[in-house]
C-alpha cells in the first residue's frame, strides 16, 4: 500500500577512490600472472616440480609465521614482565619491530604462486624489512600530517550524529583541559 509520498533520496555518494577501483583489477592481473608463470614452469620441467615448489612454499611460510609469532609472544611477555617489575619502558629487544613484516613474508610464502614466494623471501631479508618499515612509517606520517579537514586528521575533532530521519548533524567534540575546574552538571531542559 502506497500513500503517494515520495521517499527521501539518499545523499550523493562520494566518488570511488582509486584504490577501490584498481585493487580488484590488480588482484585479477596478479592471479593471471601467477597462473601463467606456474604453467610456464610446469611446461619447462614437470607438474610434479611445480607441486613440490608450492608445498615447499607452504611449509616454509608456516615455519616463518610460527617463528615470528613465537618471537612476538616472547617480546610481549618480556614487556609485561618489565612493566610489572617497574623497569622503564623501551628497554625491550631492539629487533622486535620486524615481526609483522616476517609474518607478511610468511603469508606471501604460503600463498600459492612463484611471484608471491619470491616477494615473501624478499620480506625475510633484514635490509628489505628496514626499508619497507621506513617507507611505511613515512607514508603514514605524511598521510596524517597532510590529511584534509574532515578526513583522518580531523577525525578526533568532529563528531557526527545521525538523526532518526537519516540526516547527519555535524558538531565538534569539546574536551576539558586537565587544569580546568569541574563544572556542575546542567539541569535537564523542560518543555
Amino acid at each position: 500500500m502506497t500513500t503517494g509520498a515520495q521517499t527521501p533520496r539518499s545523499p550523493a555518494r562520494p566518488p570511488r577512490s582509486r584504490l577501490r577501483t584498481f585493487l580488484p583489477l590488480g588482484a585479477a592481473a596478479w592471479l593471471v600472472l601467477e597462473i601463467w608463470l606456474l604453467t610456464v614452469v610446469a611446461g619447462a620441467s614437470s607438474g610434479f616440480v611445480v607441486f613440490l615448489l608450492l608445498v615447499a612454499g607452504v611449509v616454509l611460510g608456516s615455519v616463518v609465521m610460527k617463528a615470528a609469532g613465537r618471537r612476538a609472544f616472547r617480546n610481549l611477555t618480556e614487556t609485561i614482565n618489565q612493566q610489572q617489575s617497574g623497569m622503564p619502558p623501551g628497554t625491550a629487544r631492539p629487533n622486535s619491530e620486524g615481526n609483522g613484516l616476517m609474518m607478511l613474508g610468511g603469508l606471501l610464502l604460503i600463498l600459492p604462486g612463484l611471484i608471491s614466494d619470491a616477494l615473501g623471501l624478499l620480506m625475510l631479508l633484514p635490509p628489505v624489512q628496514k626499508a619497507v618499515s621506513r617507507y611505511a612509517q613515512r607514508t603514514v606520517e605524511r598521510k596524517l600530517r597532510d590529511a584534509a579537514p574532515g578526513g583522518l586528521g580531523d577525525a578526533f575533532r568532529q563528531a557526527r550524529m545521525h538523526r532518526p530521519d537519516g540526516k547527519v548533524v555535524q558538531g565538534e567534540v569539546v574536551r576539558d583541559e586537565p587544569d580546568d575546574a569541574p563544572q556542575e552538571p546542567r539541569p535537564p531542559l523542560t518543555r
